[in-house]
């Protein structure tokens, strides 16, 4: 006989979960106690969106469910943030909700909250466990679910009752091993179909990628003279030093790029949904009027055909097709002009376009670039900031770019530690802006206590620049609601325990970036730049011009 927190845990271990992280409730008492002498880590956060998008990126990193805790009601809705940014990242995710008794349910009390109907939306699971024989059959479940076809986050209630009470049970098996099919004809009459192509177009993104996945479209890629774009924060999919990769199809997309999205005849889109993020708002490919020729492959077979209709279609993961088309690309006779062209869009893009301000944001970029280790993880969250970060690092290796697709601000910090964790041998360098990093920088306490490392690069402008910057483009010189007052970041970061320092001159970065490299524990690195610096293509006073 074992309670429900027990044999909750029991599961886990069996599923090999080595961590979770949460924030405890006392509608979970029996799942901490679960944990109590268990082999699974379990990482307090100090805020219920912290500890989901510290799942959400430990899932993105390890390729299995991250796992998060958190309890009823308001813990609930605080680490919905999360759970939204692994739906749209299509990160495999697991989320434990503490739930009210089951004697108590609708009579609306204490914290009380449905959560097939909240989390319905978001997840692409919600369930309620109501017998604590069942808890090994849910948590089967869930795992296949979170990782199957396209993967995305199940969101599991459990009720403190059902939790505490006691069962004799079997767990279940491991998860099994799904097996591929053959692909090799699907991959043999691709290349033909890229061969009758002028300008084909390789589009890659989307879940299922591995080191060796990247290696392969490398290889196939050179020797069919294709060149790669990656999706919206995909950009480790493919060493972007590598001759075929054009860039990456991001909100500030080089225009230049566009014009080879729209000049392409043939796209075959790999394990990318290709939405209106890498189409700039379905402006360079519309679903409705192009005459653009696909070739779809996506492991979720209800994704297909859900925007482009496909000359083909294939079920399989990108991991799997790319691996056959890497055994049967033979070096094409294409020309090599249309590689080069959208290569030297690419090259032309990141030459450093000079900002206002004496700290400059594109030599921090490019510093950062040229003597980080090559498999550093870079992570950042949403803001203006992250351009100069997309537009001038290049990605060298697989999996050493975090960056939410779902466009949310406050990830990137979570999403360091868990990284720091994960691999506490790796540096770990997260980009914020202030306002991104002030809505999660209490995760710092979580980063001391567990013995994350990460270095945190602050860009201090004291504003919301995304936002402005469209206040600027439709209700120039009205400010409103965007301007920030801040605090001083270094200092806050060594009252926490950690590193602080503050930057004001360019000449002064890498010397601090060293010091906090050697300092061996969380660090916080502030630059103070100037407002003017507003986007890494136009000036503040420009977009003023520009809207008048």
């Amino acid at each position: 006989m074992r309670h429900g927190g027990q044999i909750l845990v029991d599961q886990l271990s069996i599923f090999g979960v080595e961590r979770v992280f949460s924030v405890p409730g006392e509608s979970f008492l029996a799942a901490l106690d679960g944990l109590h002498g268990s082999k699974i880590q379990n990482v307090v956060c100090r805020h219920e969106g912290g500890a989901a998008m510290m799942a959400e990126a430990d899932g993105k990193l390890t390729g299995k469910p991250g796992i998060a805790f958190v309890t009823r009601g308001p813990g609930a809705t605080n680490a919905s943030a999360g759970v939204h940014v692994a739906r749209q990242d299509s990160t495999p995710m697991i989320l434990f909700v503490g739930q009210i008794a089951r004697d108590h349910r609708d009579r609306e009390v204490f914290q009380e909250v449905d959560y097939r109907a909240m989390f319905g939306p978001l997840a692409k699971w919600v369930a309620e466990i109501d017998q604590t024989e069942r808890i090994p059959e849910y948590i089967a479940r869930a795992f296949a679910v979170a990782t199957s076809g396209r993967p995305g986050p199940v969101v599991l209630a459990l009720p403190e009752d059902m939790l505490s009470s006691e069962a004799e049970v079997q767990d279940c098996k491991g998860p099994a091993m799904l097996l591929a099919g053959d692909l090799n004809l699907a991959a043999e009459r691709c290349i033909a179909w890229l061969g009758e192509a002028e300008r084909p177009l390789i589009v890659a993104g989307g879940p299922h990628w591995s080191p060796e996945t990247a290696r392969e479209l490398a290889q196939f890629a050179e020797a069919q003279r294709v060149p790669v774009a990656l999706s919206f924060r995909r950009q480790d999919y493919l060493d972007n030093r590598h001759p075929a990769y054009c860039g990456d199809l991001n909100v500030g997309m080089n225009p230049a790029l566009g014009q080879i999205v729209a000049e392409a005849d043939r796209v075959l889109l790999l394990g990318t949904r290709f939405g209106d993020i890498e189409t700039r708002g379905f402006e360079l490919v519309d679903p409705v009027t192009t005459d653009k020729r696909f070739f779809q492959v996506h492991a979720d077979p209800d994704e297909i055909s859900h925007l482009w209709q496909a000359d083909f279609n294939v079920t399989a993961t990108a991991m799997d097709f790319v691996s056959a088309l890497a055994r049967h690309g033979a070096l094409s006779e294409r020309s090599l002009h249309w590689q080069q062209k959208a290569r030297s869009a690419y090259t032309g893009w990141i030459t450093p376009k000079p900002t206002p301000g004496d700290v400059k944001m594109e030599q921090v970029v490019r510093w950062l670039s040229d003597h980080l280790p090559e498999t550093a993880i870079v992570t950042n969250g949403a803001g203006n900031y992250a351009a100069w970060l997309h537009r001038y690092f290049e990605y060298k290796g697989f999996r050493t770019q975090l960056a939410p697709t779902s466009g949310s601000m406050g990830y990137g910090f979570p999403a360091a530690v868990a990284a720091s964790l994960r691999f506490p041998d790796k540096t770990v360098v997260c980009l914020a802006g202030d306002g991104c990093f002030q809505m999660t920088l209490n995760e710092m306490s979580t980063a001391i206590q567990h013995g994350a490392k990460p270095i945190v690069i602050v860009v201090n402008n004291g504003q919301y620049g995304t936002i402005r910057m469209h206040q600027e483009k439709r209700f120039t010189n009205r400010v409103s609601g965007t301007e920030l007052a801040n605090p001083d970041f270094a200092a806050l970061a060594v009252a926490y325990g950690g590193q602080g320092e503050v930057v004001t001159t360019q000449s002064a970065f890498a010397d601090a970036f060293e010091r906090a490299h050697a300092s061996g524990k969380l660090a916080v690195i502030e630059l103070l730049v100037d407002p003017e610096a507003l986007t890494a293509g136009q000036t503040l006073s420009e977009i003023r011009a520009s809207a008048n």
